[in-house]
């Protein structure tokens, strides 16, 4: 019985071995891909990098460019605040001297004069978003930055974090040192790449501006709505003073000479006008309601209240400023009755006419908007 029992159990093990084995070599199938299968992967793979990555390194870009010009914009309003701080921000006949104050606060490593603005600055660049070559070698006054009425000569500057420019300065510029929230780029214009002399040398990429409503005389196109109207680059006006609008009127730019200066000898609203060159290349009511549109999603009537979610990252991208939830924008279109300026508010869930009486002419928080041919 033991014998017989052992070899059978001896046995018996041999075989469930046996067995086991066969199991798995009956189970266990080789896996393997074709040549044909591998190569179609890899060519789904090159398509969607060749669709992909393209995009990726573009948004990267831009990015990238938008935040070295954010931190390049902080540090120059923090330099424009100490030298208004210390009262050395105005009074200066022309643009050398007063960069050579700003470099004692913001680091400037190099100044070109402008007749030889190319040894500082690239010679073509590309603006707006049509992206019109204009080159730069003409830019020798604040007029082709934009202020006929500066007298100012423009100067080429490289920044030491390899920023560089086209600068022109405001004789007009006024300190208030009381004030912390004063903007001192105001007494400036700057055209500036972020990147330097390397490329794309495009608005809206590396190149971007302070205070510039044109460029050797040219107003491109910024933004277009989706029913194919164009306009320029939102800006902050400088304002004018009684005698300046009245000479607008004369010099047939279409606003009204009675009502320059209203309450004030201070007129934003005509300062506007004399950058857009005239009131009928200001947005109009009709156009600033297309406007808002595009940045609310619905139909937007030009009269009225319209109460719908606003879109800050098309607002953005049009190039108005918000403070930080709302933004205001002067209309080309006066008051008959009152000489005010009609100006259309953009805020979070409603857009509509501002009441005369909340804001009038001698406003500084309004932006305006010219329309581009």
């Amino acid at each position: 019985m033991m014998n017989y029992n052992s070899e059978n159990k001896t046995m018996s093990v041999a075989q469930c071995k046996h067995k086991s084995h066969n199991t798995r070599a009956t189970h266990v199938k080789k896996v393997a891909f074709t040549l044909a299968e591998v190569l179609i992967t890899l060519g789904i793979i090159g398509i969607v990098a060749a669709m992909t990555i393209p995009t990726l390194v573009s948004n990267y870009q831009s990015k990238s460019w938008q935040t070295s010009a954010n931190v390049f914009e902080r540090k120059l309003e923090e330099a424009l605040k100490t030298m208004n701080t210390q009262q050395v921000l105005s009074g200066y006949a022309n643009t050398t001297d007063f960069v050579s104050e700003l470099s004692k606060h913001l680091k400037i490593t190099k100044v070109c004069q402008s007749d030889d603005i190319l040894s500082c600055f690239e010679d073509k660049i590309y603006w707006g978003k049509n992206e019109l070559e204009i080159s730069v070698e003409n830019v020798k006054t604040a007029a082709g930055l934009g202020h006929d009425d500066w007298k100012t000569d423009t100067l080429g500057v490289q920044f030491a974090n390899g920023v560089t420019g086209i600068i022109a300065y405001n004789t007009k510029c006024k300190e208030n040192p009381f004030t912390n929230q004063f903007s001192g780029t105001s007494c400036l214009a700057l055209l500036y790449d972020i990147n330097g002399f390397k490329t794309p040398n495009s608005d809206g990429k590396d190149l971007n501006y302070i205070n510039v409503p044109k460029l050797d005389g040219h107003m491109p196109c910024y933004f277009q709505l989706t029913d194919g109207s164009c306009f320029a680059k939102p800006f902050y006006p400088e304002p004018l003073s009684k005698q300046e609008c009245e000479e607008l009127a004369d010099n047939g730019f279409g606003n009204n000479k009675n009502w320059c200066g209203f309450n004030s000898n201070t007129d934003y609203w005509a300062g506007a006008v004399k950058t857009c060159g005239g009131v009928d290349k200001m947005a109009n009511q009709a156009q600033l309601a297309a406007i808002a549109t595009d940045i609310y999603g619905t139909e937007v009537s030009p009269s009225g209240n319209t109460y719908a979610q606003f879109n800050k990252e098309i607002a953005a991208e049009m190039g108005f400023v918000i403070n930080p939830d709302w933004f205001y924008v002067w209309s080309g279109d006066e008051y008959s009755y009152s000489g005010g300026g009609h100006v259309r508010q953009f805020g979070p869930t409603r857009t509509g006419w501002v009441e005369y009486g909340h804001v009038n002419r001698i406003s500084s928080n309004v932006q305006a908007v010219c329309v581009t041919d």
